[in-house]
C-alpha cells in the first residue's frame, strides 16, 4: 500500500515490491499519472501479482479510510504501508499561509491519516508488517529556504519515532515502523532539468538502499547520495543539534559568524 505512487520513490517502490511478488495498492492525487504508473508496475511484476489504484487526497481522512477499505477488501491484509505522498512550495515563517496549510495537510497530515487508518488493523492481523514513512534530511537539519516543508518533515520524524515506540510497547504487536530519509534524489519534486544531476541518486537507488537497511532492521534509513556521504550527514546533524547544546544562534551553519567554525568542524569530522 503506497501513497504518492504515481512517480518518484513511490513508483520505484511499487515496481520493486511487485517484482518481489507483493500485490500492490497505488494511491496518488493524479489519476492520469496513476494509470500510466500502474502499467509500469504490472510490467515489472512477478506473475500473478495484482495492482489496484485509487486517486485520492491523503490530506482528507475520509479518502485515506476509503483507501484502507479498498486495500483490505481487495487483498485481505496489508504487509507494507508506505506513507510517501508529499508536496513542496511552502515558504518562510511569515509568507504564503495557503502554501503552509497545503504542505502541512499533505506531508504531515497525510502520514498521520495513514498511520491512524492502518496501524491498528495491521496490528490486528497478528503477522509481521511494516509502516514506512518518508521524511527528509530537511526535517533534521532544517536548512533555510522552505521552512514550511522543513516543519512538515520534522513532524514526520517525531511522529514516526513515537509510532515505533508505541508499536514496540504494544503486547503481541508484529508491526514495525521505519523512517525513510532520502538524500538528493532525482524525482518530479526535485527535477530541474531532463537529465539527472551527477550528485543525485535515482529513485531506484533509494529503494535499493531502503530494502538493504530494512533487512538489518534499521529504523532511521538515512540515504547518502553521490555528493554526500553518511559521515557528512552525521557531522551536519551533530552540528545542527549543537546549536541548542552549545548556545549558538539557530541555523548557525548558514550564519556568517560561524562559517569558519563550521568548515573546521566538517574538516575535523572528515
Amino acid at each position: 500500500m503506497i501513497t504518492g505512487a504515481a512517480g518518484g520513490i513511490g513508483l520505484a517502490a511499487a515496481r520493486r515490491f511487485a517484482s518481489m511478488g507483493l500485490n500492490i495498492v497505488m494511491a496518488d492525487n493524479d489519476a492520469a499519472k496513476l494509470g500510466a504508473a500502474a502499467s509500469q508496475v504490472l510490467a515489472a511484476a512477478r506473475d500473478g501479482v495484482e495492482v489496484e489504484t485509487l486517486a485520492l487526497d491523503v490530506a482528507k481522512v475520509e479518502d485515506v479510510r476509503r483507501l484502507r477499505e479498498r486495500a483490505f477488501e481487495r487483498f485481505g491484509d496489508v504487509a507494507v504501508l508506505m506513507n510517501n505522498a508529499g508536496v513542496g512550495g511552502g515558504g518562510h515563517a511569515f509568507e504564503n499561509l495557503a502554501g503552509w496549510a497545503r504542505i502541512l495537510s499533505v506531508n504531515l497530515g497525510g502520514v498521520l491519516n495513514g498511520v491512524q487508518a492502518f496501524a491498528q488493523p495491521m496490528i490486528d492481523q497478528n503477522r509481521p508488517a511494516l509502516i514506512i514513512n518518508t521524511g527528509s534530511k530537511q526535517g533534521i537539519t532544517t536548512p533555510p529556504g522552505d521552512t514550511a516543508y522543513n516543519v512538515s518533515k520534522a513532524g514526520i520524524k517525531v511522529l514516526t519515532e513515537g509510532l515505533q515506540h508505541t508499536l514496540r510497547n504494544t503486547p503481541g504487536c508484529q508491526v514495525y515502523a521505519h523512517l525513510l530519509v532520502p538524500g538528493f534524489t532525482f524525482t518530479g519534486m526535485t527535477r530541474r532539468s531532463a537529465e539527472k544531476p551527477p550528485g543525485a541518486w535515482s529513485a531506484d537507488q533509494v529503494v535499493d538502499f531502503l530494502l538493504e537497511r530494512l533487512a538489518v532492521g534499521e529504523f532511521y534509513i538515512l540515504c547518502p547520495d553521490n555528493d554526500v556521504t553518511r559521515e557528512m550527514d552525521n557531522a551536519r546533524m551533530t552540528w545542527a543539534m549543537q546549536d541548542l547544546t552549545e548556545g549558538r544562534p539557530p541555523l548557525s551553519r548558514w550564519h556568517p559568524d560561524y562559517k569558519d567554525a563550521f568548515a573546521a568542524f566538517m574538516a575535523e569530522r572528515g
